[in-house]
């Protein structure tokens, strides 16, 4: 049952079935900035988070920064081959080390080095050097050389944050002694091992700046109820009756049969078809079946009434085709129709006139992602 603000009816939490009348998330959720900070630890400091893709840091020393929510790390291959996260934050003195630097354009560096006061750690984050300031006490009159500890290189080395992979892509858990990877992503982790994601370069990134509420978009993403009104275009080849909305404890995959097959490696199974994979909380594989690629997205908030999506794609190589362009094109105009849906959704829910809407029966991947919501805020 939807409920207004002019009604006496008060708002609950969601239900754990969505035939309940209060099977959606309360509007103060979408619009109240005490939420947005709220969600910052409960959800995207406890959940694994995307943090970039493998093929960006290649060699050892390569690296990018990612930032998520007021917290940003660095993403760096060590000398041992293996694919390391850092908070960007030096142990001296709290000092921002590195400056941002996009996935799309990694930087190399032999050591990490804050430009503050020069302590350099190795690509493994123990602390391999202070300057000779720190090593003596010339302008401390109340001690002598010989008083000076030793810098320990472990315990004084950079924080580092937990990561796993699926397949070439990276993770992160802000959390001490977080679930495994493999726990929360469920059999999402099997499928998409199975796919040859690795074996495909980046071609482009497009960064959007959308007026609403990360979860609006997320739900907008769940579901194709809207398609036919609004992605016309994009609907000609696919059969809608046919496709099926698969939900997880964590994850849902939408799959969208289309009319002509087309030759790829992008599939888990033999019939031609999209799939649009969403991984809790804010991550989306996709497949449009219309080349040979892969897109991916990042739904990141900025605020309670902003978000951006990094759009990503992945083709055999990075030079793309003239049919590789048309993937893209056909994405970017899904993207520019969903965003207008949304921010004109989000403009009412603003409005206050709505306590608490109302989904429908095939809105189920939508009811999961609110109910994940509801638990996070909860814990």
């Amino acid at each position: 049952m939807t409920r207004w603000n002019t009604s006496t009816d008060e708002v609950e939490a969601v239900s754990p079935d969505i035939t309940d009348e209060t099977n959606a998330l309360p509007a103060r959720y979408f619009t109240d900035p005490a939420v947005h900070e709220m969600e910052k630890e409960k959800i995207f400091g406890r959940y694994w988070m995307y943090a970039g893709h493998a093929n960006a840091v290649t060699e050892p020393g390569d690296y990018f920064t990612r930032t998520i929510g007021d917290k940003q790390v660095i993403v760096v291959r060590d000398h041992d081959d293996e694919v390391r996260v850092f908070f960007n934050v030096c142990a001296h003195r709290g000092s921002k080390m590195v400056e941002d630097t996009p996935m799309t354009d990694p930087g190399n560096m032999g050591r990490i080095r804050c430009p503050y006061h020069l302590w350099t750690y190795d690509l493994d984050g123990d602390l391999t050097s202070t300057p000779k300031s720190f090593e003596e006490a010339g302008l401390n009159p109340d001690l002598e050389d010989e008083d000076v500890c030793e810098f320990d290189a472990c315990d004084n080395g950079l924080k580092e944050v937990t990561s796993d992979t699926i397949g070439p892509f990276v993770f992160l858990n802000f959390q001490d002694d977080p679930m495994p990877l493999e726990e929360q992503a469920g059999q999402l982790k099997d499928d998409l091992e199975a796919l040859p994601l690795g074996e495909y370069e980046h071609a482009t990134r497009i960064v959007s700046e959308v007026e609403c509420n990360w979860k609006t978009f997320a739900g907008n993403y769940s579901e194709c109820d809207h398609c036919q009104a609004n992605h016309q275009d994009w609907i000609t080849d696919i059969e809608l009756r046919d496709s099926e909305l698969e939900v997880h404890d964590y994850h849902w995959i939408l799959h969208y049969t289309h009319a002509e097959d087309v030759e790829d490696e992008m599939r888990i199974h033999d019939e031609h078809e999209a799939q649009f994979h969403y991984f809790w909380p804010n991550f989306t594989v996709n497949m449009y079946g219309t080349a040979d690629g892969y897109g991916t997205y990042i739904i990141d908030p900025i605020d309670e009434g902003r978000f951006q999506l990094v759009a990503d794609y992945y083709f055999r190589d990075g030079e793309m085709s003239e049919e590789e362009k048309g993937f893209v094109q056909t994405s970017r105009q899904l993207q520019e129709e969903d965003f207008e849906l949304c921010e004109r959704q989000y403009a009412g829910l603003k409005s206050g006139a709505l306590a608490q809407a109302q989904l429908g029966p095939n809105e189920h991947t939508l009811h999961r992602l609110h109910r994940l919501a509801q638990e996070a805020y909860e814990a």
